[in-house]
């Protein structure tokens, strides 16, 4: 492994190419071979089970549930390791481990001792594995790259990542098809290899993270108080507070679709393997194309518009779903929906991750992504039950109908919040007049201190888990926001100054990081 000592790899201007970059290759190589070989696994396991191991329906789903539930449990514990330690150590370690549990499996095989046990056992570590090698992996990308790269190459991710999870299941179908689904999943053991060693040769270093991570540590602080302190984090960021809750809730209605999604497809409306496939395929072509454009289309619209419609379309493209009858001409407009749904939700996917990595600090940004993960992995489950009861309580139809207008949910969210009128990416330097257009927009819903979501996002709940069991501080008494605060100069005496005034501040700290406005602010984070 290259050491820290070792000087970086140049990275390119803000306006070069991120091809250019060597460590950013390397990161991206790694996670696409990683997201490819995940595709294998998930293509050869079940095959493993119901057709070599003979597994009952009921221990696909246990098997299933063991495999997702690490994300929904360790996911902060994960976070708040990762801003401790190396990120690429753990990435390597992560890797190393998924490898050499699943490489047990077509060993075992080969010896006749294969059990479904066994293969529960590898799921679950499997996916701790994966939960430490995730939480670093995505609070790597704001240190390898230029803040002013952040949006792009969080679009080349989403992309190359669409285009490797299809990659990965047909090639899982192919080698499953050849050598059988134990061997096959030397394919994705090979992958984790591929990934811990493009890891290793990245080369910026992470010391300077490290140390003010290490600093900001006081004496003996334990696991528990750095992950009550990420909770805090995003539960006071009103940014960040707002996404994750977008990202919660989509993740819970899509996770209701996509359980009786293929059944209603292939038994429903009767849609062919090869048919379901293509529609797959297109589906996957969308989710390139959508992040790919997002930097491009937020430049243009601005990033909170874009994400805007990008949440309002997706229930839209539920109905060709829902009406559908069996035929071709149907086939053919589910899957031009599906290829807007996904483009929609590239587009919004890799501009919200941005903006939460770009407003973070970075001793906070693996345990801000730990709290987006241990929530969406939650909700997961739950909307696989909803799925299941709604479907079969009412019908397959209904509950898809269901899953529809939760989609609306976060769409609601974001538009209860200030964040439905940001212009620019946080950091940019916007020009005059389109800055007076940013405030104008801004203002009306007042980005003070009084948050307009409360309405829409269930802060209360939030709160009556994180402040009792936490000690969350609540707001200090007598606070004003600035634009209330009076003024004694003539300009900020009008009331046109000095509403306009208030909201530029407002906007002006709107679009700086968190350690920035605290050195603004002169407050000490604790």
């Amino acid at each position: 492994m290259t050491s820290c000592s070792e000087s970086p790899a140049p990275a390119p201007p803000p306006g070069g190419s991120l091809w250019r970059h060597r460590d950013f290759r390397r990161y991206l190589t790694g996670q696409a071979a990683g997201v490819a070989g995940s595709s294998i696994s998930q293509m050869a396991l079940p095959v493993l089970a119901v057709l070599h191991l003979d597994a009952t329906t009921a221990q696909v789903a246990w098997l299933t549930f063991l495999g997702q539930l690490p994300p929904a449990l360790l996911a902060l514990h994960a976070g708040a390791l990762a801003d401790r330690r190396s990120k690429r150590v753990l990435m390597i370690t992560g890797d190393l481990v998924s490898a050499a549990a699943l490489a047990t499996v077509p060993a075992a095989a080969a010896l006749g001792v294969l059990t479904l046990t066994q293969l529960m056992v590898v799921a679950v570590v499997q996916g701790a594995a994966g939960v430490l090698h995730d939480a670093a992996a995505i609070s790597l990308l704001p240190a390898l790259v230029d803040r002013s790269l952040i949006q792009r190459s969080n679009s080349r991710v989403g992309a190359l990542f669409a285009v490797a999870a299809t990659g990965g299941s047909n090639l899982g179908a192919a080698l499953t098809a050849l050598l059988g689904p134990a061997r096959a999943l030397l394919g994705d053991v090979a992958s984790y290899a591929v990934s811990a060693w493009c890891t290793a040769r990245i080369e910026t270093r992470e010391t300077d993270t490290e140390t003010e991570a290490v600093r900001g540590r006081a004496p003996g602080r334990g696991m528990r108080a750095e992950i009550a302190e990420g909770l805090r984090y995003v539960h006071g960021d009103h940014r960040l507070r707002v996404l994750t809750w977008v990202n919660a809730t989509t993740s819970l209605a899509l996770a209701l679709l996509n359980t009786l999604w293929a059944l209603y497809l292939l038994r429903v409306l009767g849609m062919s393997a090869t048919a379901f496939g293509v529609v797959l395929g297109v589906g996957t072509l969308g989710a390139a194309a959508g992040a790919l454009a997002a930097p491009a289309v937020a430049r243009r619209c601005g990033p909170g518009p874009m994400m805007l419609g990008a949440l309002a379309l997706p229930p839209l493209m539920q109905v060709p779903l829902l009406l559908a009858s069996p035929g071709t001409g149907w086939e053919v407009a589910i899957g031009a929906a599906l290829f807007l749904q996904l483009a929609c939700a590239g587009a919004a996917g890799t501009t919200q991750r941005s903006i939460r990595q770009l407003v973070t600090e970075s001793r906070m940004q693996a345990r801000m992504q730990a709290v987006s993960t241990c929530l969406t992995s939650g909700a997961r489950p739950v909307g696989a039950l909803l799925a299941g009861g709604l479907g079969t309580w009412a019908g397959v139809r209904p509950a898809l109908l269901a899953g529809a207008c939760l989609l609306v949910v976060p769409c609601v969210v974001l538009a209860r919040s200030p964040l439905r009128a940001l212009r620019h990416m946080p950091g940019a330097a916007p020009a005059a007049g389109e800055a007076i257009e940013s405030v104008e927009a801004v203002e009306p819903v007042a980005l003070g201190r009084r948050d307009p979501i409360a309405a829409a996002v269930p802060a209360a709940p939030v709160r009556a888990f994180i402040e009792p069991a936490l000690g969350c501080p609540s707001p200090e008494p007598g606070t004003a926001s600035p634009a209330a605060t009076p003024s004694p100069s003539s300009a900020d005496a009008d009331p046109r100054h000095g509403s306009a005034r208030a909201a530029a501040r407002e906007q002006q700290s709107f679009h700086q990081p968190r350690e920035a406005e605290e050195q603004h602010r002169g407050t000490p984070r604790p």
